[in-house]
C-alpha cells in the first residue's frame, strides 16, 4: 500500500513539474504574445508600480491608437499585472511591453501573482480615451 501511494505521489510531482516547465517555456518564447506590437516604437511610456496589495495609482490613462511602452516595477512584495482586454500581462520576469490600445473604455487591472491576504483587492483601472 505504501509503495502505491509513494508511486502515485511521485507521478503527480512529475506531472506538476512538467506542467510548470512547459508554461515557463511558452511564456519565455512568446513573452509578448501574438498580438504584440513588434517593431512599433512607443511614443509614450507608462510606469506602473506595485507594492503590498496596491498599485501606485487608482487609474492610469492612455490614448487610443497611440503606442505606449508599459513598464512594470515591483516595489515591495511579489506582484504582477493583468489586463486581459489589452493583452497585457507583466511581472518581474517580463516587465515591459509596447501596446497600441485600439478601443476606448475602462479596463480592470489586477495583480497576476498571488501575493497574500490582500491579493483580491489589488485592483486598478486603465482608461483608454479618444
Amino acid at each position: 500500500m505504501k509503495k502505491g501511494i509513494t508511486w502515485l505521489a511521485a507521478c503527480m510531482l512529475i506531472l506538476v513539474l512538467t506542467a510548470c516547465g512547459g508554461a515557463k517555456q511558452s511564456a519565455e518564447s512568446g513573452s509578448n504574445g501574438s498580438d504584440a506590437d513588434a517593431g512599433v516604437t512607443a511614443s509614450e511610456e507608462l510606469v506602473i508600480k506595485a507594492s503590498n496589495y496596491e498599485f501606485d495609482q487608482p487609474e492610469y490613462h492612455l490614448k487610443k491608437g497611440v503606442p505606449v511602452n508599459i513598464v512594470y516595477k515591483n516595489e515591495n512584495g511579489n506582484h504582477g499585472i493583468l489586463v486581459p482586454e489589452l493583452n497585457l500581462q507583466l511581472d518581474t520576469k517580463n516587465s515591459s511591453k509596447v501596446i497600441t490600445p485600439d478601443k476606448v473604455g475602462e479596463f480592470e487591472m489586477s495583480c497576476s501573482v498571488f501575493c497574500g491576504s490582500g491579493h483580491s483587492s489589488m485592483i486598478s483601472k486603465i482608461i483608454v480615451e479618444e
